[in-house]
């Protein structure tokens, strides 16, 4: 085990005035499984884009490891995964063409001891100490444990399943040598069976840093927490939940604390008032015939200014105390829902529905009936057709057999899961989309969005903001039904329990698919599984 130093970290983008480390200074294990938390846009990515050497900072930063990053970008995706994996922990390929050339010219010269057989030596060595005749049965055994069929090393990496490739990238870095992982949002693509099974992976493995707003998965997979808060950085041991507690403990005790201050500082404010009072009129009254020994009122006088005094230094202790209080408690608003009421009980209704991609079924038997205020969610696994139902439901054409009625003048909100199509700025956007400019950006400063975000592209939001346009958007306009096609991805966990807080509030009437398997426990009234 070794240590990961960030000694007096300072750093800031060029485009901005504001710093996102100030001086910030503290120690990682390498045998850490280190779950990273905080608000979108608060600096995740930027931090380990310095780990990994990408940008210029002020400060230290020490390491004994090398770090490789999740999701690593694969360069020629029609070639087979087995190449793949095995290029991403050692230059194997490489290694073996020029072992093959140093026989060749071994060969050519007739003997056995030269330069090139030095060379071959050497990097047999290299070969032999990453496992080099055993790597493919180690691969194999790697991707049963994220139960990938073998199969998959055959196939060109264009031809996998989003998720088949995140648990083939994450096999293949484990699978390194002296290597720290920054894993950035694995579960993006992977459903509530994909994210156990990652899950329990990660559990037998350490030395990485998770970003992750999934609860339940940081909850199974992880034993410290590294925070960025508003005024620090701090690195705790334990799971969320016991970071979440801690939390809590430390917001309220601080609320607590600053009200107290704040009558103490009023109390003191005016005893000092009335001691300083109280000074000067004894000092007057040394004035005149009347005072029969000036020394003694002069000596009072000064003994009620010393107090006045006394009481003024601790009032200016209380406001310094103060100061250093509620720095790092979110601002988290209340958020609202435009509903619309509608006339009839029965809004959507599907019996023996089944779904075909061309003349191919994907998924069959489909039941449910949207009432008005059930919250509907569609469960399973990646393929299953999720995204085809929802097709569907906002009037696509979609060959399907069986029994489907959408209410006539139902209006649907509709939050997507893809993101990638946003861009421009978020004035243009509102009105694309008919949206009320003033309430629209009211909402996302309701989301954590800084004024200063307002005139930056969309393109260049991080992934949580992109998703906060669209549920934004999604909050601004009035609907009977909101359609939520994976709401949270890149969504920070405070947003999410705001987003809790208002579907259990207002009661909406939704159909939505989610993974994140504490909000779908807390908001689903109903689940629709797809085979």
């Amino acid at each position: 085990m070794s240590q990961i130093t960030i000694n007096d970290l300072t750093f800031s983008y060029d485009t901005t005035y504001d710093n996102i480390f100030e001086h910030s200074s503290f120690q990682i294990d390498t045998d850490w499984k280190l779950g990273f938390i905080g608000r979108n846009g608060r600096g995740k990515t930027t931090f380990l884009n310095l780990l990994l050497g990408k940008l210029e900072y002020q400060g230290c930063i020490t390491a004994s490891v090398d770090f490789d990053y999740f999701p690593f970008e694969v360069v020629d995706t029609t070639v087979d995964t087995l190449a793949i994996i095995k290029n991403t922990i050692a230059p194997f390929a490489q290694w073996e063409q020029e072992m093959e050339q140093c026989l060749k010219e071994s060969e050519a010269e007739q003997s056995s001891i030269s330069p090139v057989m030095d060379r071959y030596g050497k990097l047999l060595d290299l070969y032999q100490s990453h496992d080099g005749y055993v790597i493919e049965e180690l691969i194999e055994k790697e991707l049963g444990k994220l139960q990938v069929d073998s199969s998959v090393l055959t196939r060109p990496f264009s031809t996998l399943s989003f998720g088949e490739r995140t648990k083939i990238m994450l096999a293949a870095l484990f699978l390194k040598k002296n290597n720290f992982l920054l894993i950035d949002e694995p579960t993006n693509h992977l459903d509530m069976e994909g994210r156990d099974t990652l899950a329990s992976y990660l559990q037998t493995k350490k030395g990485f840093i998770l970003v992750s707003h999934d609860r339940a998965f940081l909850n199974q997979c992880i034993d410290h927490v590294l925070s960025i808060n508003r005024a620090n950085i701090e690195v705790q041991r334990g799971n969320y939940d016991s970071w979440q507690q801690n939390k809590e403990l430390q917001d309220n005790y601080e609320l607590s604390k600053n009200e107290q201050l704040k009558k103490d500082i009023t109390v003191l404010s005016d005893a000092a008032k009335r001691a300083t009072g109280w000074s000067d009129q004894v000092e007057a009254s040394k004035i005149g015939t009347h005072a029969a020994d000036r020394g003694a009122i002069g000596h009072k006088a000064a003994k009620m200014m010393k107090r006045a005094k006394s009481i003024e230094n601790r009032k200016l202790d209380a406001i310094e105390e103060k100061k250093g209080l509620l720095k790092n408690i979110e601002q988290v608003d209340s958020l609202k829902m435009n509903l619309l009421p509608f006339p009839k009980k029965r809004l959507i209704e599907a019996e023996g529905l089944n779904l075909f991609y061309g003349e191919r079924e994907i998924t069959s038997n489909i039941d449910f009936t949207l009432l008005n205020g059930d919250r509907i969610a569609i469960r399973g696994k990646n393929g299953s057709g999720k995204s085809t139902l929802f097709k569907l439901l906002l009037g696509n054409d979609i060959t399907y057999t069986g029994r489907f009625h959408v209410a006539q003048g139902l209006k649907i909100s509709y939050v997507s899961q893809d993101t990638s199509y946003l861009e421009g700025n978020l004035k243009d956007f509102a009105v694309t989309y008919g949206l009320d400019e003033t309430i629209f950006k009211t909402v996302l400063r309701q989301l954590d969005f800084s004024r200063g975000q307002f005139e930056k592209d969309i393109r260049d939001f991080s992934g949580g903001q992109k998703k906060k346009v669209l549920l934004a958007k999604s909050l601004s306009e009035p609907a009977h039904v909101f359609l939520w096609d994976e709401p949270l991805n890149f969504v920070d966990v405070f947003s999410r329990v705001q987003v809790e807080e208002l579907i259990l509030k207002y009661q909406p009437t939704m159909i939505f698919v989610e993974h994140d398997r504490v909000f779908v426990d807390k908001i689903a009234t109903e689940i629709v599984h797809l085979d």
